[in-house]
C-alpha cells in the first residue's frame, strides 16, 4: 500500500509519518530528503526534479508499503495515479506557523541569531510559508492543495480540524485496514 501525507510546512505531515511507521510497517520517506541537497546548514540547494523523482521512484517501488510525507504538486503528474491514500493534514495558521519559528530556532541554534545568511534564509522560509492561505499566493498554498486534490487517483481523508497525533494515527491506521480487507 502506498499512503500520501501532505500540508502546508509545519502541519505535522513528516510527524504522523514517522507515527505511520512505527504503528502500521511502513516504510517513511521523506520528501525533503529527496528535494534538497545535503548541505550544512540544511535546505540550501535543491535537488533538480527529474534526479529527485528517479531517486523516490526507486525507493517508492523498493517496498510494498510506503508511506511518503510531503508535497508531490510540482513533481510531475505520475504522482497523481502513485498512491492508494491521500492524507491532506490542515492546521490552524497561528499554530503552523509558531511550531515552525521554534523548529527554525530549535535547527539553527545560535546561528540564526549571528548569521546573517541563515537569518535572511529562515526569514525568507517563513514569510513563504506564512502565504499558504493567501488565495493569490503562487507557491505552494492551500489554493493549490485543493485543486491539486481533485486531480488524485486515490481515497484522500482530510484532516483539517485540531485533533490529537493519536487520533490522527487512528484515522490513518483505520484506513489502510479498511484499504487491505
Amino acid at each position: 500500500m502506498k499512503i500520501l501525507i501532505f500540508g502546508a510546512s509545519g502541519s505535522g505531515t513528516t510527524t504522523l509519518a514517522k507515527e505511520i511507521e512505527k504503528h502500521a510497517n511502513f516504510i517513511h520517506l521523506d520528501l525533503d530528503d529527496y528535494y534538497w541537497k545535503k548541505t550544512e546548514p540544511p535546505f540550501q540547494k535543491k535537488v533538480p526534479r527529474n534526479e529527485r523523482n528517479k531517486k523516490l521512484k526507486l525507493d517508492f517501488k523498493k517496498y510494498e508499503n510506503v508511506v511518503v510525507s510531503g508535497s508531490l504538486v510540482s513533481w510531475g503528474k505520475e504522482w497523481l495515479t502513485s498512491f492508494d491514500l491521500a492524507v491532506f493534514i490542515r492546521l490552524n495558521n497561528k499554530e503552523r506557523m509558531d511550531r515552525l519559528y521554534k523548529r527554525e530556532k530549535e535547527r539553527y541554534g545560535e546561528k540564526i541569531l549571528k548569521d546573517k545568511e541563515i537569518q535572511q534564509n529562515s526569514k525568507a522560509f517563513l514569510n513563504w510559508a506564512n502565504q499558504y492561505e493567501n488565495p493569490n499566493f503562487e507557491g505552494r498554498s492551500l489554493r493549490i492543495h485543493n485543486n491539486w486534490i481533485k486531480l488524485l487517483q486515490c481515497k484522500v481523508l482530510r484532516i483539517e480540524r485540531e485533533i490529537t497525533l493519536n487520533e490522527k494515527i487512528e484515522k490513518v491506521i483505520f484506513e489502510i485496514k479498511h484499504k487491505l480487507n
